[in-house]
């Protein structure tokens, strides 16, 4: 069985805290804007990250750097359980700069399993007091400080420079093409036109670079897009149709399959 509970705690205004138990429910290959700092409790989680194949068992965290695609599914039958923050890069940016007593980039985590069983309680601690709303804030904010800059201090680097320039001229010409045009009924030949490719050429350099084809990547964009739209106050109907989704269920469908939760409960939360 599936049980699922998204929410947030007003110290942590912009970051969305999950605790979970999965059984069923795999997570499709998708990205976020944030950071997703996971904790596995019990039970064991497979996932698809940086192209590689990952094992998280109880006790172990795999931090997900921002933009980075991957998946998650159970790894035995009882599935897995577990807590997970979805901090902003500005909150872990500024506390980096606090640490190193100057301005930095956003840490940059390993692209693997950490299996750190003190952090992992350190973690799971702060995230348990945020969920119970813990009186004592200073407390909270006091223990989720020491967790996440012992994250940052043992296990982050500098950040890569933006790919950008890294990345082939066409694959990022289509990435703006894409973002700009949400909401269009773009085909791929009209997407290929943009950088003078062939549909059959464009498609395979984007998917080769990127990890996923240019359809998945937009309707991803759209997803976290669509977070904005929901904290704003629009209805899971208005956010489907603003971002080109063909309707309601369409746009709850993909939702969960990268979130976890439907759009109307993470709203809720």
């Amino acid at each position: 069985m599936d049980v699922a509970r998204l929410f947030r705690h007003p110290l942590l205004p912009e970051t969305e805290l999950l605790s979970a138990h999965y059984e069923e429910h795999t997570f499709s290959p998708h990205w976020h804007d944030c950071y997703v700092v996971p904790v596995i409790q019990a039970g064991a989680q497979v996932y698809q990250y940086a192209r590689e194949q990952h094992l998280a068992i109880s006790g172990c965290i795999g931090v997900i750097n921002p933009g980075e695609i991957h998946t998650g599914m159970r790894a035995g039958d009882e599935g897995w359980t577990y807590r997970a923050f979805y901090p902003p890069v500005s909150y872990l940016q500024k506390i980096a700069c606090d640490l190193a007593g100057k301005d930095v980039s956003p840490p940059w985590f390993p692209l693997r399993v950490i299996q750190d069983i003190p952090l992992a309680r350190q973690l799971l601690a702060a995230h348990q007091l945020l969920e119970q709303q813990f009186p004592d804030w200073l407390e909270i904010e006091t223990r989720l400080y020491q967790a996440m800059s012992t994250l940052i201090t043992r296990y982050a680097g500098i950040a890569p420079e933006n790919d950008a320039g890294q990345l082939p001229r066409q694959v990022t010409l289509m990435k703006e093409v894409l973002s700009c045009r949400l909401e269009d009924s773009l085909t791929l030949e009209q997407l290929a036109a943009e950088t003078g490719l062939s549909a059959f050429h464009a498609a395979r350099t984007f998917s080769r670079t990127v990890g996923m084809p240019p359809h998945a990547w937009r309707n991803q964009l759209r997803l976290n897009r669509s977070l904005d739209l929901l904290r704003q106050g629009k209805s899971v109907t208005e956010t489907a149709v603003a971002l080109g989704f063909t309707d309601q269920s369409h746009f709850t469908r993909h939702f969960k399959r990268a979130f976890g939760v439907p759009p109307g409960s993470w709203k809720a939360a």
